[in-house]
């Protein structure tokens, strides 16, 4: 089983943020699948087998600063090993456009991916970064402010580069996966 973790906050407020770019990515790879609510794991939930490996995608429910929350009551219930957790996460520091993997990295000053690595007492997951630009004004501000138009457009770009990513997730190991996406150079 592999756990893929799409970080953001719930609620209408928070849809079009940047901060949400977890979610969006999710919606995006699963087709605006209807994902249901587990409130015994604080998480919207859609489950599908992708070469022949069954897939949890989720978006936690508990906000972004305690998102390790909700992944340890799946790794805990699912008996799932930290090499089979994609998180797909914003990252301040890249522009808008881009997108790196990573893994046993350490927080970059993300609260959300501080709180999965203090729930889960280890950092050695694979993650996705989607940059959403640096910007000069408060941090907190720019990330929960929405998308303008033109970043959508660059964003859909973004995904659309990635269309490809999930089945690869599933089909690659951790280091082909890495070379593909990370040596792409329409990711930069």
């Amino acid at each position: 089983m592999r756990l893929v973790v799409g970080l953001g906050n719930p609620g209408k407020e928070y849809e079009n943020t940047r901060h949400n770019v977890g979610y969006m990515f999710l919606d995006y790879v699963t087709k605006q699948a209807k994902f249901k609510v587990n409130r015994k794991f604080k998480a919207m939930e859609y489950e599908t087998s992708m070469a022949d490996e069954h897939v949890m995608f989720i978006k936690p429910l508990t906000f972004m600063n305690l998102t390790g929350e909700a992944i340890l009551k799946y790794v805990n219930f699912y008996k799932i090993k930290p090499e089979a957790i994609l998180i797909i996460q914003d990252d301040l520091d890249m522009p808008i456009g881009t997108f790196k993997l990573l893994f046993n990295h350490g927080d970059g000053g993300h609260n959300g991916i501080k709180n999965v690595v203090l729930n889960l007492g280890r950092r050695d997951f694979l993650r996705l970064k989607i940059g959403i630009s640096k910007a000069a004004i408060d941090t907190k501000e720019y990330v929960l402010g929405s998308f303008t138009n033109e970043e959508n457009r660059v964003l859909r770009e973004v995904f659309t580069k990635l269309d490809d990513f999930m089945q690869d997730y599933v089909m690659m190991n951790r280091d082909m996966l890495m070379g593909k996406y990370n040596s792409k150079e329409d990711n930069k």
